[in-house]
């Protein structure tokens, strides 16, 4: 064996051994945080699937269900610096983002010093954003996309790895701010938050009412982290999932699939569900334990990514019809 095919096995054995060190890790902190946050198992793989993809989550549900300690469980077991932030009407810019203060030298020089905000977390909760108005939820989607915030003229980037969950409250409509669809599609995935079983439940009261409750513990550091998105990034993509990325975000355009399904709709997803998905169903084989994604991860995933870019047409709604339903008979059919 020449030294230089030699090099390359002992390469490939190390990468081998470093992607299989990563999948335990991964194990490890799902497990970690299954103990902690009962009965939304989806919930908390989906909250892991668009974190390891590098993106933006949108939590959705109503009061109660754990979406605060989720984030709060993810920051710990994940070991990230995580922060949140209420989102209320008077909320400015600058609350999230920071702002400059003049301060005074002894010399009596005066100069401006920038005060971050809590924008600068590796892992942020946004709690309500259509609370907020729609000048602030700009000013936070703007840093989501960028990974940056310009204030005075500077440019402060944030840091990494940068995540935002939001949550959103859909009862409670009065006096919020539905965030626009331009910038919906700034979230990599939407993650609903239904309530928990009655088994669920019942280890809801007996473990958070007593004396004592069970807290995460650490698994991963930042840097783990950003190991493993980079060897999400790197898995191989089948051709038949490639294809069954594009069918289904095709399929989900006006014009451009079954007209049974898209004379229903009045637009549909743009090539950034494509990469969405493409990044997202890596991250599920990760999770899963496996370093290839299927066509079966283009299925689970798919309402997730799609429902919050696409939208129905008056007659359809009148018909009873839903997105979710919509996107099931399209998935549908990538079975076969």
């Amino acid at each position: 064996m020449s030294q230089t095919t030699a090099s390359t096995a002992a390469l490939d054995d190390a990468i081998v051994r470093s992607a299989e060190t990563t999948l335990e890790t991964l194990s490890r902190a799902r497990h970690e945080i299954h103990q902690v946050i009962f009965g939304q198992e989806k919930v908390v793989d989906l909250a892991l699937v668009t974190i390891l993809a590098g993106g933006h989550g949108l939590l959705v549900g109503v009061p109660g269900l754990a979406k605060t300690k989720l984030v709060e469980t993810l920051g710990t077991v994940l070991g990230l610096d995580a922060r949140r932030v209420q989102f209320t009407p008077d909320l400015m810019p600058s609350d999230i983002l920071g702002s400059e203060i003049l301060e005074e030298t002894a010399d009596k020089r005066r100069y401006f010093r920038f005060i971050k905000g809590p924008i600068f977390a590796q892992l942020l909760m946004a709690d309500e954003i259509n609370r907020a108005s729609p000048r602030t939820q700009s000013a936070l989607l703007q840093a989501m996309q960028e990974h940056h915030v310009s204030v005075g003229g500077e440019r402060h980037d944030l840091p990494r790895p940068f995540h935002v969950l939001a949550t959103q409250n859909p009862i409670e409509q009065e006096g919020t701010y539905p965030l626009p669809e331009a910038q919906l599609d700034r979230f990599l995935l939407e993650i609903d938050v239904d309530y928990p079983d009655r088994v669920a439940e019942r280890q809801i009261l007996l473990a958070t009412t007593g004396v004592e409750e069970k807290r995460a513990s650490a698994v991963l550091t930042s840097e783990d982290l950003m190991n493993a998105q980079r060897l999400a990034r790197r898995l191989p993509v089948g051709e038949s999932v490639v294809e069954a990325i594009l069918d289904l975000v095709r399929s989900a355009r006006p014009g451009d699939g079954d007209p049974a399904i898209t004379d229903k709709l009045l637009w549909g997803p743009g090539p950034r569900a494509s990469q969405a998905l493409m990044f997202a169903v890596r991250s599920r084989a990760l999770i899963e334990g496996r370093l290839a994604p299927s066509v079966e991860d283009v299925v689970a995933l798919a309402e997730p990514v799609l429902k919050h870019r696409m939208a129905l047409s008056f007659a359809a709604r009148a018909d009873g019809e839903t997105i979710p339903g919509l996107v099931a008979r399209l998935a549908a059919k990538l079975r076969g």
